[in-house]
């Protein structure tokens, strides 16, 4: 894993590769507040709180575009009666064919548990959920939500505890994310016709304004500026800072991966018969 320091490498074209650092970085650095009229803050660099009331919610974006990486944020979501509240933490690259890693937070009334809705979107085409109950309070405390995104796989994690792998299919004929640069965003808004029951709870606006906060974001990434990836090339990497290039399930990570689907998964695609009559999308049979 790297450490604060700059690694500077040169390879054999003499580009020059910079490396995030895995400690904590400065949010005022790395994201823009990108609206909500002042509901989004930084906090002596090291914290974030988004807020929402009537009027609106808020939203930040990183300033690196990122193309693979293992990245981490710490959440600490609405208290309460988050009914009709979503927060959503994801990455997204541009234009109408675009790809997208959600980590989305339905809100719920007090004493009710959150739902974690997942999806992958490749070229521009979603409807991949996964959705879970998680296995603690994540407004009591911040957890650890990561994404790690390398060429093999994409892998949702909670806390280190591995939640949803979704594998490349490029094989079958399914795409798979890997040549759009994508920004971190992340946003707390109303979605009170859908979010809680079907939309059946709506927001209690007496209980405005929300607030979600984050802190210790971390970045073992690839930048890519001006059309060139820190990264060079390189698709693979077994050693130093680039190990996460090639990181996959140890068989402990798999089994904790089992206990959380058979434990905590509340919908998945690809057990859904009636949304699918015709037979499942083809990356269900490596799911």
């Amino acid at each position: 894993m790297a450490s604060s320091s700059t690694y500077i490498l040169i390879s054999t074209t003499l580009l020059v590769i910079f490396f995030l650092g895995s400690t904590s970085a400065d949010f005022n650095n790395e994201f823009d507040i990108t609206w909500g009229d002042g509901r989004g803050k930084v906090i002596n660099g090291d914290l974030l709180t988004l807020s929402l009331d009537k009027a609106s919610g808020s939203g930040f974006e990183s300033r690196n575009d990122y193309l693979f990486g293992k990245i981490d944020m710490q959440l600490k979501l609405v208290p309460g009666n988050s009914a009709g509240t979503v927060t959503a933490y994801y990455l997204s690259s541009k234009g109408s064919n675009w790809d997208e890693i959600d980590f989305e937070f339905l809100g719920n009334l007090s004493g009710d548990p959150y739902i974690l809705h997942t999806n992958v979107f490749s070229q521009g085409k979603g409807n991949r959920e996964q959705q879970f109950y998680l296995w603690f309070d994540p407004t009591a405390d911040f957890h650890t939500y990561s994404i790690l995104w390398n060429p093999k796989h994409i892998i949702f994690s909670v806390d280190g505890t591995p939640i949803r792998e979704f594998k490349n299919a490029e094989s079958i004929g399914v795409p798979f994310p890997k040549a759009q640069p994508m920004r971190i965003h992340s946003s707390l808004w109303n979605a009170d016709d859908w979010a809680t029951r079907g939309g059946l709870v709506k927001t209690d606006w007496s209980k405005a304004p929300f607030t979600a906060s984050y802190r210790n974001f971390k970045a073992d990434a690839c930048v890519v500026a001006s059309g060139e990836s820190s990264c060079g090339g390189a698709t693979t990497a077994s050693s130093g800072n680039q190990a996460w290039l090639s990181e996959e399930l140890d068989i402990t990570k798999q089994e904790r991966l089992r206990w959380v689907q058979k434990n905590y998964m509340i919908y998945n695609y690809c057990s859904d018969s009636k949304r699918f009559p015709q037979g499942f999308p083809p990356e269900c049979q490596m799911a």
